[in-house]
């Protein structure tokens, strides 16, 4: 199947080598000139037979609404567009509802795999018509791992299934990598009981319930820096995880873990707390209790 890709970062420049291995004619277009097989989204467009499939994989916000925009220009009836990037679910039936205008589908992708996904394959969570995902499914079967197709794909359900489910995908992520990153911090205070946290890390990677693919990743970074010295307890946040916080206010369901787990995030970037400057004064001033001088 041909298909057209617009954003050849590095993600969706693995998933465009991932599809050529597997026999599908992709032609890119990238902002980056060394990035593109094409020089304009018109060019992209006669590079494909008709009725076209364009993945979008740009950055969410504001540069997906402009490509979705371009494109309702650019392609013609018949034609889909997807899009693969961490775009809010609430962007989705705008998106679909421009291009309807001119008898373009629309689908949307939640992608997870991340830079491993070249060789390990991507589980997809989409979300559209019966009819645009079954055209699809010769590339999406391509970018899934081999086995089964219900254990790497799903098509969640309507336009927005497929962005939703990967938000909420992306905030249970948050709470295990937080669960990992304390039992790594409480393992780290006991160095003579302890003496080699990444051997019990790498332990527990067969046959124990918390194994999984981010242990495996989490005994690789230990393997590679067992103190964790080359970097900073510095983590961002890509949004899907306030995104799901919001969900959770929005629908009163509690998420007591993901929520703590994107609020730690945020303290990681305070070089110093005001709350904790605050629970220090008003410790001292009810308790007496000793405070730490400022530098």
């Amino acid at each position: 199947m041909d298909l057209g890709m617009v954003g050849l970062g590095r993600m969706g420049h693995n998933m465009a080598e991932r599809l050529r291995a597997g026999g599908h004619r992709v032609v890119g277009y990238d902002l980056s000139p060394e990035n593109r097989d094409v020089d304009t989204l018109e060019a992209l467009r006669d590079a494909l037979p008709a009725p076209r499939a364009v993945w979008v994989m740009v950055p969410a916000g504001a540069p997906t609404q402009a490509t979705v925009a371009q494109l309702a220009e650019v392609l013609e009836a018949g034609d889909v567009v997807i899009d693969g990037g961490n775009s809010r679910f609430t962007q989705d039936r705008p998106n679909a509802e421009l291009l309807a205008e001119k008898g373009i589908d629309y689908v949307d992708v939640g992608v997870s795999g991340g830079v491993w996904g070249r060789a390990e394959g991507y589980a997809m969570m989409a979300g559209g018509s019966d009819e645009a995902i079954a055209r699809l499914l010769p590339v999406l079967d391509t970018l899934r791992p081999e086995g089964p197709r219900e254990e790497s794909f799903v098509h969640a359900g309507p336009v927005g299934s497929g962005h939703y489910t990967k938000m909420v995908h992306n905030g249970i992520e948050y709470a295990i990598m937080q669960a990992y990153a304390e039992g790594y911090e409480l393992l780290t205070t006991q160095d003579e009981l302890v003496p080699d946290v990444s051997a019990v890390f790498k332990a527990w990677q067969r046959g124990t319930v918390v194994r999984s693919w981010l242990l495996e990743l989490m005994v690789r970074a230990l393997e590679e820096d067992p103190e964790l010295d080359a970097i900073e307890g510095y983590a961002e946040d890509s949004g899907e995880g306030r995104w799901t916080v919001e969900e959770g206010i929005r629908n009163a369901v509690p998420l007591h873990t993901i929520a703590a787990s994107l609020f730690a995030r945020f303290e990681s970037r305070q070089e110093e707390s005001q709350a904790m400057k605050a629970i220090a004064a008003l410790r001292q001033q009810f308790g007496g209790h000793a405070v730490k001088p400022a530098d």
